[in-house]
């Protein structure tokens, strides 16, 4: 338990019918005494006016308050519901001061329900996730992931980690039986098991990912091959502009759309060729830099006036920074009959689209939805982080590394050492193992009040 109150406005700034401060600490009969006149019912909105140190009226409004341990932070908690103007808000909260207690920092609120063991470390950042929600999928898996779903998952391999940690430690403490031990059929059945948990798990993780981060797609081609009028019918709206002109996009332009729910930044960049001024120069400088940096690329290939497609995608894909993520699109099927086939084996997707009449374009979001694994299932999804990934990666490759030492060399010393470092990764998850610097990262980036 903290030994002081900390205090927030938990509503966004501005004018707005209702306004709340939040206080948390030990001991708020206090506060509640010299606001309030009285020490309210726990768990029961009770309607009061709220006092200045004169006991003149700041407000008048709702007050509600939890009693430790019952209560979102663990602490007492005590919420005064006022009107929501920036004046009275700053009026009451300069009191709640006043009397000893500190404003709180960003996301000190759910820090201290994560320390006082009312929700783990995913579920903080799940509370996080949620209010960030852009889309309705990505909201209710937040949800899912604040009910405890993700933690769930990760906390049943890690009770299989630890059992087979403890027989193969077992195994250890008995060197005259070490081999019969460590190739005995449970211990295997339950190693692959815990593989394949951790695979499915990974898999679910990152579609999380994608509906919490979404994916960053580049527009790339030559001059004019129809990138801003893809740009355009994929965002809806006008956003790049459209003209015969070659070279008409000199900076990036930026697009936030959803697809099924999952966020895309696209970007439309500079078209690729010898620039013919230092502004072009700079355009496709900046354009090749978001292409090394993006998930993935669109690359526009104008069908009316490349005869050998093939080789100019060749071409083009030699002169772009490397990407394992490209959908080809060959463009202006409008001005080509017939339309050249693109049966056989490829190494990447390709689709016909006339950006200019809309034709194709569904099946361009089909292609992005495969190729960037967009087909997140609502069902059972979950909100997850880049760190979850990365330590659930992390856990896998400590479990190869184990099956590795069992196989060839029989190590089951090794082999509970790669078991104790895959316990290890799922506590960083949950939070039953972080370091402080990780808990300050995560929770700094919490609204104030939260």
């Amino acid at each position: 338990m903290n030994s002081d109150t900390i205090v927030a406005i938990a509503t966004p700034p501005g004018k707005g019918g209702v306004g709340i401060i939040r206080i948390s600490g030990i001991g708020l009969e206090f506060y509640a005494t010299k606001i309030l006149g009285k020490i309210p019912k726990t768990r029961l909105a009770t309607l009061a006016n709220f006092a200045d140190k004169d006991g003149g009226v700041i407000d008048q409004g709702l007050a509600l308050f939890f009693k430790t341990p019952n209560s979102f932070t663990g602490e007492d908690v005590l919420e005064l519901q006022g009107h929501g103007g920036p004046v009275v808000m700053d009026m009451l909260l300069q009191r709640v001061i006043a009397l000893g207690a500190r404003i709180a920092r960003p996301g000190e609120f759910s820090e201290r329900a994560f320390l006082n063991e009312k929700i783990d470390l995913s579920q903080a950042e799940a509370i996080a996730d949620l209010i960030d929600s852009v889309s309705q999928q990505a909201a209710k898996g937040a949800m899912r992931s604040l009910r405890g779903e993700f933690s769930d998952k990760i906390r049943s391999i890690d009770r299989k980690i630890v059992e087979t940690r403890t027989y193969v430690e077992a195994a250890i403490d008995f060197p005259e039986e070490e081999i019969d031990f460590l190739s005995d059929k449970v211990l295997l059945e339950s190693l692959k098991e815990i593989e394949c948990k951790l695979e499915l798990t990974l898999e679910k993780a990152t579609e999380g990912a994608l509906l919490r981060e979404g994916v960053t797609i580049v527009l790339a081609g030559r001059p004019n091959v129809g990138k801003s009028s893809l740009m355009n019918r994929l965002s809806g709206r006008e956003s790049s502009i459209v003209t015969s002109l070659a070279g008409t996009t000199r900076d990036l332009v930026n697009e936030h759309i959803h697809l099924d729910g999952v966020p895309l930044k696209l970007i439309d960049t500079a078209g690729i060729r010898d620039a013919r001024d230092e502004v072009e120069e700079e355009g496709i400088r900046r354009a090749k830099r978001e292409m090394a940096d993006a998930d993935g690329i669109v690359l526009l290939i104008d069908l009316s006036t490349t005869s050998d497609w093939q080789r100019e995608i060749k071409i083009l894909l030699d002169e772009l920074p490397e990407n394992d993520k490209v959908l080809v699109v060959l463009n202006k099927t409008d001005l080509v009959n017939p339309l050249p086939q693109t049966q056989g084996k490829n190494p990447y997707p390709i689709v016909h689209c006339s950006a200019l009449l809309g034709t194709g374009v569904s099946e361009v979001k089909e292609s992005l939805k495969s190729l960037f694994g967009l087909e997140v299932s609502e069902e059972g999804a979950f909100v997850a982080r880049s760190r979850h990934l990365d330590a659930l990666k992390r856990a896998q490759a400590h479990m190869e590394e184990g099956n590795s030492q069992l196989s060839h060399f029989q190590a089951g010393e090794l082999l509970a050492e790669e078991l104790r470092l895959c316990h290890d990764c799922m506590c960083e998850i949950t939070g039953e193992y972080s370091s402080d610097d990780l808990l300050g990262e995560i929770f700094s980036s919490f609204c104030i009040g939260k």
